[in-house]
């Protein structure tokens, strides 16, 4: 028998579909795997904590602009740690990208040094992120669900020894607060929000592709950036405005240039089956 009840390659009626949960894999933490993925951890805590410092600091509406900056670490970084190369087209999209972040830097009226530093420092961090789970991938098999487990696990025993140093006398002064069911009832509903956002991301570039993801993360952006102005009472001007959507612009010139690319490498003949046709070609 083939195993399918028609022509369409259906499977039978009897089998039932792997659930939703079937993708996660069984969780385990191997203390081998545990240190060869700390470093990708030391970066993440780093990247979480420059990017609370940064909304701490900054305007709501200047958020986006301060950590505008990630593209430009990631090219760098990406050539330098990955030995990707940079074309003329990436570079003018830089420079869209930073002249936007001098626009919008200029045009904020309660602008912060240290909170525009702790946005570039945790682009920074963003970059050097994405960079090392290229690199740290193979330890899990190339499989994110086991990278983000361990990841997790790494970062919130590097949080403990944080947060009693920074915070310790407010977290002995919050008691009450830490006992309460309020406390932990918000608690788990942003770290379920957190978690599903995670969830949706991977799901949506599945569904559709990571130019449509990274142009509804533009889009989210320009709306979060003017909601901004409304919610929280951040006063707008011309020069901030525009420094937001040329940030905007080129991060979105970015994905198609890179899109773009990507698709033509593709399409080319490998190096080797290159050389090969233009030997024939000169035979002939």
């Amino acid at each position: 028998p083939s195993g399918f009840d028609n022509e369409g390659g259906q499977a039978p009626r009897g089998e039932q579909k792997p659930s939703f949960f079937a993708q996660f894999p069984k969780a385990e933490y191997l203390l081998g795997h545990a240190k060869q993925i700390f470093p990708l951890s030391l970066i993440f805590v780093g990247m979480i904590t420059f990017n609370n410092l940064c909304l701490k600091w900054v305007e709501v509406s200047f958020y986006n602009v301060a950590r505008s900056l990630t593209i430009v670490f990631n090219v760098f970084l990406s050539r330098v740690f990955l030995g990707i190369p940079t074309s003329f087209k990436t570079m003018l999209c830089l420079v869209v990208v930073i002249v936007g972040f001098l626009m919008g830097s200029k045009g904020e009226i309660n602008f912060s040094v240290l909170g525009t530093m702790a946005g570039v420092m945790s682009s920074l961090f963003v970059s050097l992120n994405s960079i090392f789970t290229k690199m740290v991938l193979p330890v899990v098999d190339d499989n994110h669900w086991k990278l983000t487990f361990y990841n997790n696990v790494n970062a919130s025993l590097l949080f403990i020894p944080l947060m009693l140093y920074f915070e310790g006398d407010v977290l002995i002064g919050s008691t009450e607060q830490l006992t309460s069911t309020a406390f932990w009832m918000a608690m788990f509903v942003a770290g379920f929000f957190g978690f599903s956002i995670g969830i949706v991301t991977v799901l949506q570039i599945k569904a559709t592709s990571p130019l449509t993801h990274n142009i509804s993360g533009t889009a989210k952006a320009a709306l979060q950036s003017l909601m901004a102005f409304y919610i929280w009472g951040n006063q707008p001007t011309v020069m901030g405005v525009l420094g937001i959507f040329t940030v905007l612009g080129g991060s979105l010139l970015y994905t198609f240039v890179k899109m773009n690319e990507n698709a033509q490498a593709a399409q080319a003949p490998p190096p080797q089956m290159e050389h090969r046709q233009q030997e024939m070609a000169s035979k002939v």
